[in-house]
């Protein structure tokens, strides 16, 4: 039984198929699928249906690939010790970021980190948090960017910032007069959300049962993007809120529709995620460092009280 067989299975049962496996590999299908017949044969068992389109695990199968992520994981870390031994910063480090912190983020720090850590290869998708949880404990990722906590034993946090929520008011709405805005002011009937699997309409809805016994049922509009949540408010369609890294990019005009929380603001916590296990700690607190920097200039709100981005 070698490290690459298992590796070959983890390629086929993420995959599918032993073509797209190879491919992924970088070996022949011939070769891929050899080494895997090797290995069953060796252990006596079939660890894939063939009969089955797509190919599926068999139920020892699913057994075999689970340990086999763990070796492989482990394999794979012999040279991050080496690496955080020799202090060095650099090779591939796979980063998940949440979709509404991706496009206010990552223009903030990601060419400052490059410029300071070129050695690094940087991997980055958009995901949301359930995908993230799960590629992380996977192995699929090093580290996330999201809302937090996330009150999971196997993920560390490491706090980045606190980022406000900001009121986007609408003229013509009730509450577009006040200078300022109290969480007991929200309604849950004109409030414009994200669609689900947003972790920012989690914590918005949160903050929406702060007061008064408000159920989701009543909401009305959905979006896949703030963007559109913006446009639809400025249609007369509801009020919506905003993370505050957002209102930095909005034009003037739409600035006037910005409405800010009465002390203390609610916020939501966004820190760099990954698992318990994790040994790229040296590209963790390089990111960690960079990020903290950058962010340190654009948001100054002190008195904050931080909203759950776990749905309740």
């Amino acid at each position: 039984m070698t490290i690459t067989q298992l590796s070959y299975v983890l390629a086929v049962a993420e995959n599918q198929n032993f073509t797209k496996a190879a491919e992924k590999c970088f070996v022949t299908q011939p070769t891929l699928s050899m080494q895997i017949q090797k290995l069953e044969d060796q252990l006596d068992i079939l660890i894939f249906d063939r009969s089955k389109k797509p190919i599926e695990l068999t139920d020892i199968g699913l057994k075999i690939v689970e340990q086999a992520r763990n070796i492989v994981n482990e394999s794979n870390r012999i040279q991050d010790i080496v690496d955080q031994q020799k202090g060095f910063i650099g090779g591939e480090f796979k980063l998940g970021i949440i979709p509404t912190v991706m496009p206010t983020l990552l223009p903030m720090f990601l060419k400052n980190f490059i410029k300071k850590h070129p050695k690094v290869k940087l991997k980055i998708e958009e995901l949301t948090t359930e995908e993230i949880m799960l590629r992380i404990k996977d192995g699929h990722l090093d580290a996330a960017i999201a809302a937090t906590p996330l009150e999971d034993e196997n993920i560390k946090e490491r706090v980045l910032y606190f980022e406000p929520f900001v009121s986007y008011i609408p003229k013509g709405h009730r509450l577009h007069s006040n200078k300022k805005i109290d969480v007991s002011d929200l309604e849950v009937d004109d409030m414009l959300l994200l669609e689900d699997g947003h972790c920012f309409r989690d914590g918005v809805i949160n903050l929406c049962k702060t007061f008064k016994n408000q159920t989701e049922e009543k909401f009305q509009l959905e979006s896949g993007s703030i963007e559109t949540l913006i446009r639809l408010s400025n249609e007369g369609l509801g009020m919506t809120l905003l993370p505050y890294l957002h209102t930095l990019e909005i034009n003037d005009k739409e600035k006037e529709n910005l409405h800010y929380f009465n002390d203390p603001t609610p916020a939501r916590e966004v820190s760099l995620i990954y698992h318990k296990s994790e040994l790229k700690m040296q590209i963790i607190e390089a990111l960690q460092d960079v990020i903290s920097g950058v962010v340190r200039g654009a948001i100054a709100f002190q008195n904050v009280k931080i909203i759950s981005p776990l749905p309740k």
